[in-house]
Order: structure tokens, then sequence, then C-alpha cells
């Protein structure tokens, strides 16, 4: 019974991906756009559109592998993080000397999502965070019917992100990422009995869930700011444990501004999670601000600024993500 509960992964019992048009590089209108969610599907189920229709998913064709979402820069797609993560979190809470995520399609025992194209590095990071070694066991998958054969390699770059990132604690992340083997089949995963019982609880709640159609996870209250930083960029941060020493260098793209600037509102327009924005101030000047943890790295800004004045810094100090950063105090607005 356990093992089945294991498996269940996806709290949501949701396939196609949500998609926050707002987030969306295409919708913002940035310079260049972007096809990487169309580049990635393998199954032909992403299509780009006009604008308010800037991506569109044809749920008979997308089979949930991920890509898409692993893909994009801004966090315009996504699935919920919070069921693999408890899982890894779990294994272990349980006493194991490791976590495990598998392909379902692998016959691999353990806890599994439809395709570990759905792994991304906020994942990989929270493993390294938690000091707790991490499977990645796939399938087949030259011959996937859900993903394709880029997943193992797709794999190897996610999990180098995330050590970019981890680098800063000194502390990387533990992870492997390999075939399916014969003997995967009868893997099971031990529990404490707590864990047991925790698992428990959330298998009723999973299974209330798939007794309901399938539907997308909720939209995105834009009214509210914390919710527009996508759940991977949240998770990044948390993951940079144990805190880095103040002088450590953090790696997370993101803009700066130089002289050349002219005032303009394109940077902050075309910002997918508005982690900049242009304060006016009393006096008529501006202020342009930015949340260095709210940002993605997706340098659509970059592109976008009319006189090419900004330009991507790779890593900052710990105290940049404390609060806001002044990009640019500029006394005339544009």
């Amino acid at each position: 019974m356990l093992q089945g509960v294991l498996s269940r992964l996806d709290e949501s019992g949701n396939q196609v991906p949500r998609y926050t048009a707002p987030r969306c590089l295409l919708e913002r209108q940035a310079v260049g756009g972007c096809d990487a969610c169309h580049s990635a599907c393998p199954h032909e189920a992403v299509e780009l559109g006009m604008l308010g229709s800037s991506v569109m998913i044809d749920p008979e064709r997308c089979t949930g592998c991920g890509l898409c979402v692993q893909a994009c820069p801004t966090g315009a797609l996504e699935y919920g993080l919070d069921a693999p993560l408890q899982s890894v979190h779990d294994q272990r809470s349980a006493g194991e000397e490791g976590a495990s995520l598998t392909c379902a399609q692998s016959g691999a025992g353990g806890p599994n999502v439809p395709c570990l194209g759905r792994v991304t590095p906020a994942l990989v990071a929270a493993s390294g965070a938690w000091s707790t070694p991490l499977e990645l066991i796939h399938g087949d998958c030259a011959a996937c019917p859900v993903g394709s054969p880029e997943v193992p390699a797709r794999l190897v770059e996610v999990v180098a992100q995330a050590q970019v990132l981890r680098a800063a604690t000194a502390q990387p992340a533990r992870v492997t990422v390999r075939p399916a083997t014969a003997g995967d089949a009868e893997r099971a995963v031990r529990l404490s009995r707590r864990g047991a019982f925790t698992a428990l609880l959330r298998a009723g709640k999973q299974g209330l869930a798939q007794a309901i159609p399938e539907s997308p996870l909720p939209f995105l209250d834009w009214s509210v700011p914390e919710e527009r930083t996508p759940q991977e960029w949240k998770w990044r941060k948390l993951a940079l444990k144990p805190a880095p020493p103040e002088h450590a260098a953090v790696s997370w793209p993101a803009p700066l501004v130089d002289d050349t600037c002219i005032d303009c509102p394109v940077c902050a327009n075309v910002c997918p999670t508005e982690a900049i924005t242009r304060d006016l101030r009393p006096d008529g000047g501006v202020n342009l601000i930015l949340n260095l943890s709210a940002c993605t790295g997706c340098m659509g800004c970059v592109r976008s600024c009319p006189p090419q004045a900004m330009h991507q810094q790779q890593e900052w100090l710990p105290a940049a993500f404390r609060a806001p950063i002044l990009l640019r105090e500029s006394d005339s607005v544009m």
C-alpha cells in the first residue's frame, strides 16, 4: 500500500503546466521574444500565438513531461514543486541515507513523476541544502512516449545549474543521474512510523484530487507582489543554505544600468516578474529599483533596452538579497 502512496507525487493531478501570461516574454513584448517552450516540447504540444494568447498548449498532445517548464526562463510555465520537494524532505526525515525520484516509465520503485523532465534546479539545490544525496533514475528515454531522448542530458544541465547556485554555500548537492536497472523494480522507500503516517495522510488528499477531473493550477493573484515571483526562484533562494559568507559570490544573473540610460520605462515594462520597478519621487525624479530575489535572469530587459544601457551581472554578494537595489537615480522622467 505504501508503495502506491509514495508513487503519487503530483498532488494536483494536472498534466498540462500552468501558464501565467504576465510572466511570458512574448506577452511582455520583450525584444527578441522567446520560443524556449516551443523548442523544448518533443510532442509539438506548444503553439505560439498572437498577443493575448502567446502560448497555447494542446492538452491532447501534452504528456506532462515538463521539458517546457524546465526550459522557460521566467516561470511563465510551471508545475507545483511542493510534492517532489516534500518527497525528498520526507525521505530525509525518515532516516534514509538519501532520497530518490524516478521516472514513472522506468519501472523503478520509489517516488516518481511522469518524467524527470520535471526536475528543476530548485529541487536539486534543496536536496543540497538538506544534505540529502539524491538519485534521479530514468528509463529508456530514447523509446519513451512521455519525454524525449534529451532528458538525461537536460538533467545533467539542471544539476550543473544547481551546483553553480550552491557554490556560494560551499556545500554542493550530491546528485546521481542514472538509468534504471532490473534490480530497481524491487526498490522500496523505507519510512519511520511518523513518515508512514504523514504519507498516508497525504495519500488521502491525493486520492480526493485524483477523483476530480484534471484542472490547471490556480491563477495567480497579480495584485499580490509576492505571488509574481515563480515558486522555482523562491525555492532557489531558500536553498541557499547554509547561509553563504558575506564575502561569497552568489550566482544569480541580473541586470545593472550604466550612465547611457535615458530613463525610459522599457525595462520595467518588459520585466516578467516586475523585479524592476520605477518609483516616482515627489520632486519629479525617478528611481529604478531591482528586487534581486524576484529576478529570474531572463535578460529580457537587457535585450529590450533602447540605448543598450543594461548589462548582465552574474554574481552578487548575499547582502544584495536583503534590500532593494537602486539601479539608477534620475532627476527627470521620460
